[in-house]
């Protein structure tokens, strides 16, 4: 997200995590003021596809980023040097991997990031960087038995209450949404995330 006041609709909404895409080829590159951000009480969300350590503690800081997630190619040593210098400047930030899924081998391969990562993020596979708006097919997870919570992404919409309901993994700890809540890039439908959650919710209460 890059729109302030969207963003706070968004919050109003419900949502407990505010993402911003700090990649310039993504159409949601988060091009804004620092200070948009302020006050609210949210956790913000910083997304990067193979950054320097550098570049992405420079964001972690102008942002106050609560938590970073590495949508590219990183490898386990980079995430080790990235901890390590997030700790050295103070920083305690949660660290995810996204993680693109198609079949049982792609889960078996995410576990190398076990002891690098705090969580992962589970999406669907494709030829571009996440935001595809496609499912994939959730019952793979059920070969997911590492130690990492996870939180589950791809194509998610309005509609999918029912099928996230229908879902049980004892390590999924939340639901990304991202493009088939879209006005625009970018710019969420703050109606339709409001009306989602309390779906949601409502079956918890």
């Amino acid at each position: 997200m890059r729109n302030a006041d969207n963003i706070r609709d968004v919050v109003n909404a419900g949502a407990d995590w505010i993402g911003m895409i700090f990649w310039k080829k993504s159409p949601r590159f988060a091009d804004m003021p620092a200070d948009y951000t302020k006050g609210l009480n949210i956790k913000m969300v910083g997304v990067f596809v193979d950054e320097t350590v550098e570049q992405i503690i420079e964001r972690v800081k102008e942002y106050s980023l609560d938590i970073v997630q590495l949508h590219g190619k990183e490898s386990p040593t980079m995430i080790d040097a990235l901890k390590e210098k997030l700790g050295v400047n103070g920083l305690n930030i949660f660290i995810i991997k996204a993680i693109s899924i198609s079949n049982h081998h792609d889960i078996t391969d995410c576990l190398k990031y076990e002891n690098h990562i705090d969580g992962f993020l589970f999406d669907t596979k494709c030829k571009c960087v996440g935001g595809s708006g496609e499912h994939f097919d959730w019952n793979i997870l059920d070969a997911y038995h590492g130690d990492r919570p996870f939180l589950l992404s791809g194509g998610i919409g309005p509609d999918d209450d029912e099928r996230i309901l229908n879902f049980h993994h004892p390590l999924c700890i939340g639901i990304d949404i991202n493009s088939r809540f879209e006005i625009e890039p970018g710019l969420k439908d703050a109606n339709k995330v409001k009306e989602f959650i309390s779906k949601i919710q409502k079956h918890h209460e």
